[in-house]
């Protein structure tokens, strides 16, 4: 009796595994196909945060930022000098400095050249510009080394300084070429250390803003960094002195477009610091 019972179940069993009804059958397949659609979207959606989509670019940022037609190449030197040490570190760069900018031997122009005054204390600051891009500044490091009165600079020079750096740099396309100036100014330095990726959209808004900020010819020039602090921005502003800097910016909040500029460009900024540098002697840019 027992075995007929076994039967009877196995039987039930197996008909109800071959011979559902034809809604069932449909149940089953519908079910199956909702389990794997639901675990494509759930392979899918786990991809995409690791797997994201690029557009093909066929130039670099920097090539869509900077103007095609010139290839100049710039390089800014911050060196920290011992306090003790400023004023003959001047004297010594204004007997060595010019004559290198004014030597067509070297394909190179002391663009400007600073004492910080409000910012990092006891420093120097120069800006050089290389016309003809990387090759030119090869070709000036190489003529240099071999400059006796330039390596006897740079043994001086060594003695005074705490600490020293730099950067390579190219110029925004929508910015001015700095020229030189009569003066007297005084220069501010505004660094950004731009979140990465972000450097397009920094350029975009600064080209449709520079024009409210040339009305008084205050803007000398715009930078960002190849070789050093990369996603590094550099602008350069000239004021006759602190309160006509504090009367320009603040004519700035009055122009149409300013203030949409400062609305999206500063979630773009990481770190920033602002430099007031005072011209030395020798600088083109007084």
């Amino acid at each position: 009796m027992a075995t007929g019972v076994l039967q009877k179940l196995s039987g039930g069993l197996n008909r109800a595994r071959t011979g559902a009804s034809p809604i069932g059958q449909l149940l089953w397949c519908s079910r199956g196909l909702a389990t794997s659609n639901s675990r494509n979207r759930e392979d899918s959606w786990f991809k995409s945060l690791f797997v994201r989509k690029v557009d093909p670019r066929k130039d670099a940022h920097s090539n869509l930022l900077t103007k095609n037609e010139e290839s100049n190449l710039y390089k800014i030197q911050f060196h920290n000098v011992k306090p003790e040490c400023l004023d003959s570190y001047n004297k010594l760069c204004e007997e060595v400095l010019p004559s290198i900018h004014a030597d067509k031997y070297y394909p190179c122009e002391l663009v400007g050249t600073w004492n910080t005054w409000y910012g990092e204390q006891d420093q120097a600051v120069h800006l050089w510009r290389y016309r003809g891009g990387y090759p030119a500044l090869t070709e000036v490091m190489n003529k240099l080394r071999q400059n006796k009165e330039f390596t006897e600079y740079r043994k001086e020079r060594g003695k005074m300084l705490l600490s020293r750096r730099n950067q390579l740099l190219l110029e925004f396309s929508f910015w001015n070429e700095p020229v030189p100036r009569e003066g007297p100014n005084i220069y501010e330095l505004r660094s950004y250390q731009l979140r990465p990726g972000t450097m397009i959209e920094w350029g975009n808004y600064w080209a449709r803003a520079i024009g409210i900020r040339q009305q008084n010819r205050e803007a000398v020039g715009g930078f960002f960094s190849q070789i050093g602090n990369l996603y590094m921005v550099h602008h350069l502003w000239a004021y006759k002195d602190l309160q006509s800097r504090e009367d320009t910016r603040n004519g700035a909040w009055q122009e149409e477009g300013w203030h949409e500029v400062v609305y999206y460009t500063v979630p773009l900024i990481q770190h920033m610091d602002s430099r007031i540098m005072i011209p030395t002697k020798a600088s083109p840019l007084q």
